[in-house]
Parts: C-alpha cells; sequence; structure tokens
C-alpha cells in the first residue's frame, strides 16, 4: 500500500477521520498527517498540501473552514457544475487541484451533517427524503463521494507519474427485513380470532377461505417465502443478511410472539444459512430500555452476539440512535437510507464509521448505506413492476460504475407474488440477475 503525506495547517478529529475515508478507504492509500512544512518537503513520495496556500509545486488542494471547525452551523454549499457532476464548496484558488473542497464535501454529506440542523420530521419522526440537499438539486441517485473520490484519483494519477491507484470491487448485499414472518399462521388464538371475526364483520369471505385453508395446511401462508430465499442465495452464491423484529406486540410490531417455537426455529434456520441481525421495535426509537432485552432474546435464541441492527420503520434520530446502538454493542448499522426514495442518503455507496458531530469524534459503529427498498417502490413511488425495474437498473449501474456497494432492503412479504405484490417476485429475480458480480 502506497504512503501518502498530507501536510495540514492544524489536524483535527474531522481532519483525520474524512483523509483516512477518502485516501485510505476509496483510494487505497496508507495515509499520514504532518504541521511540518521541513518534513512534507524533505518526504520522497506521493503528498497533497491541504490548506491556505501549495507549498512548491506539489498536489494542492484550497481548503475551506468546515473541517477545522467543531461546532455545527448552517453551511452555504454553492452547489456548481464541476466535470458533469454536482459539488459543494467552491474554492477560488487557481492552484487548488480540484476547483472545491472536496475533503468538506464528503465529510458534509457522510456526517449527516444536515440531519443535526432544524428539519420538519414526517409522521415516524423521521428526517424526510424531500429536505436533504441531495433530493433538492436532483442527485440523490447519484453516489456522489464515489464519484468525486474517483475524480480525485485520476488527478493524483496525472500528477504523480507512475502511480496506479488500486481498482476497486464492487458488491452486491442482499437484506430482509423480516416484520411478519407469517400473515396467518402462527400468531395466537386470540390474534387469530380476533382477525376472524373483523373478516365477519366486513363480510370479507376471501380472506375468511384463504385462513382457513392456510391454517388446514392446504395452501401454504403467503409470507412464507423463506424456501425462495434460500433457493435464490444457493443459485447465484447470495450471502444475505436477516433482520428479525424480535419485540413484543404493539401497534407497529406485529411479528410472531417472541416465545412461539416455530418462530424461533425459523430464526435458527436462517441463521444457519446467513448473518443475522436486530431489527429493533419502532417504540425502542425513543425508549432504550426496550432495546437491551430485544437483543438479548435474539442472542439467546441464535446462541451468538447480536452486532448488526436495522430500524424498524427506518426510524431513525441522529445521534441519538446511534449512541442507543453503540451502547448495546452494535458494530453494523444498515439504517442509512430514505423510505419515501431510492438513493444514497450519505451521498455514499459504501460503508463508513460513523461520524458523532455532537462529541466530534469517529465511533466503531459502521453504517452501511442501502440504496432501494421494496416498499419504495411500490407503495411510495407507486410505480408498476417494468418502471420499477428500470429504476433499479440505473442505480445499479451507478454503483457498478464507482465499483460500490449495492444493498437491497426487500421483505418476505413482497417475494409472495400475490395481492399487492403480485408480479413483483420476477422483479426481485431480475435485480439479483441484474446486481450480481
Amino acid at each position: 500500500m502506497i504512503e501518502i503525506l498530507v501536510l495540514v495547517p492544524k489536524i483535527t478529529q474531522r481532519l483525520r477521520y474524512v483523509f483516512d475515508l477518502v485516501l485510505h478507504e476509496q483510494l487505497g492509500f496508507t495515509v499520514e498527517l504532518t504541521t511540518s512544512e521541513r518534513n512534507f518537503i524533505a518526504f520522497q513520495g506521493v503528498k497533497i498540501t491541504y490548506g491556505e496556500s501549495a507549498v512548491e509545486e506539489n498536489f494542492f488542494i484550497k481548503s475551506t473552514q468546515l473541517l477545522f471547525e467543531r461546532d455545527i452551523f448552517s453551511q452555504d454549499l454553492k452547489p456548481f457544475n464541476y466535470e458533469d457532476i454536482t459539488a459543494f464548496f467552491p474554492v477560488f484558488n487557481k492552484d487548488s487541484s480540484l476547483p472545491f473542497d472536496i475533503f468538506a464535501a464528503v465529510f458534509y454529506l457522510v456526517s449527516r451533517y444536515e440531519e443535526y440542523l432544524p428539519f420538519v420530521k414526517d409522521i415516524h419522526g423521521r428526517y424526510q427524503a424531500s429536505s436533504s440537499v441531495l433530493f433538492k438539486l436532483q442527485i440523490l441517485q447519484k453516489p456522489l463521494v464515489n464519484i468525486w473520490c474517483k475524480k480525485l484519483g485520476h488527478r493524483l494519477e496525472q500528477h504523480f507519474n507512475g502511480l496506479k491507484i488500486p481498482e476497486r470491487k464492487y458488491s452486491f448485499v442482499p437484506t430482509y427485513d423480516i416484520d411478519a414472518a407469517w400473515a396467518i399462521k402462527n400468531k395466537g388464538f386470540i390474534r387469530t380470532y380476533g382477525s376472524y371475526i373483523n373478516n365477519l364483520l366486513d363480510a370479507n369471505f376471501e380472506e375468511l377461505k384463504l385462513k382457513y385453508n392456510v391454517l388446514k395446511g392446504r395452501i401454504p401462508d403467503p409470507f412464507d417465502t423463506f424456501d425462495l430465499q434460500l433457493d435464490l442465495q444457493k443459485s447465484y452464491q447470495l450471502h444475505p443478511i436477516y433482520f428479525i423484529l424480535f419485540a413484543d406486540y404493539d401497534v407497529n410490531d406485529k411479528n410472531i410472539p417472541i416465545d412461539s417455537n416455530e418462530f424461533q426455529l425459523l430464526i435458527k434456520r436462517l441463521g444457519d444459512y446467513a448473518e443475522v441481525g436486530i431489527h429493533p421495535s419502532y417504540a425502542s426509537f425513543d425508549d432504550k430500555s426496550k432495546l437491551k432485552p430485544e437483543i438479548q432474546h435474539l442472542s439467546k435464541v441464535l446462541n451468538r452476539e447480536i452486532t448488526r441492527s436495522r430500524q424498524h420503520f427506518l426510524r431513525m434520530n441522529l445521534p441519538v440512535t446511534y449512541h442507543n446502538l453503540i451502547d448495546h454493542d452494535i458494530l453494523d448499522d444498515y439504517t442509512m437510507g430514505y423510505a419515501s426514495q431510492p438513493g444514497f442518503r450519505a451521498g455514499i455507496s459504501d460503508s463508513f464509521f460513523f461520524y458523532d458531530l455532537d462529541h466530534d469524534g469517529p465511533t466503531p459503529l459502521r453504517v452501511h448505506p442501502f440504496t432501494i427498498m421494496d416498499g419504495t417502490l411500490r407503495d411510495y413511488l407507486k410505480l408498476e413492476p417494468e418502471p420499477a425495474l428500470e429504476l433499479v437498473k440505473n442505480l445499479i449501474k451507478e454503483v457498478k460504475d464507482v465499483q460500490g456497494t449495492f444493498i437491497t432492503l426487500w421483505h418476505n412479504e413482497s417475494l409472495s407474488d400475490t395481492k399487492r405484490w403480485a408480479g413483483w417476485l420476477d422483479v426481485y429475480k431480475q435485480i439479483i440477475i441484474e446486481a450480481i458480480p
């Protein structure tokens, strides 16, 4: 791995974090920061000056103030077009190798800086896609950070004769949220009886017939698509991750009772073939006391530590949600994405460590942004299967073009190919074919 030395006027936590993300994780360098101009000039190798002015003829990027601050302020991004892609934090210096402060721009997006500023929440208490600068500029479906880093790599190769930036490797990670393992079976007498009464009162005889046939074992439960998932996994050599809602029943938490033997056996079976994480309940979003027993109960069933998580309903409040996960030894979170819109919430298709702006420092929690969710296509965008597939194909191409990571969020329900999800099973199969490396 090639070492790169960066001369900076002052070393800050923000600087260390974003230089590691851009130069190490994205471009493959070993990064060293220095404030000594003397040591910088003496260094023989790849080096960058980041600050107010260039040093000799070295590769120089003019800095803005964001990475030298500690507080959180409203930022004037001043978006502009650079080589057919939007950039932020323009700099006006003829010696700068880029016309914008790429490190400040990356940090602003990846730290989710805008989510710390005042905003209007949706009905679930979430930050809305429509509030984000990327949505407003109609570039939410572009992995900007990856694109910017790729451009920086090309500039470095041009400047340093013989330098070759290592090729990155595209990857595809399918994930599943199990909000309700079964539509009809294993829900317990009270819930089953209550649903029968409701169907009778509504004169919904078709639904009554369906429930009767499922409970008699004459036809499979509509949500029981787990054999299909395992078949897809084997056929395409997939490595999926499951997130299990394992909480007490509530108005927004309607999975199978956690003491159900059938449910626990299903979870163990899934755990034999895939990674399993917790899907924290709707109520745990603002009640930290609920999170611990949910993790503990799932851990006991699987007889292993639970270190992965994705919030139910994608309910996330930065930085509180991530503080809670870190306090409960969660190392990887997969919530970073929007329910209402596809694309790149943090402007990046790859995972990154969560930077806690409140405490101004990096954390051990790794964030894995997903790109597309089934419900976004059908329920929010109201798309039919064919245009939905075209949209996803475009997103896959965007990620493949930057050798990034493409993560899908699907549900067992949406693979049923029945009722509201009729015709969508083929969409998912086509997405897999398109997405596999």
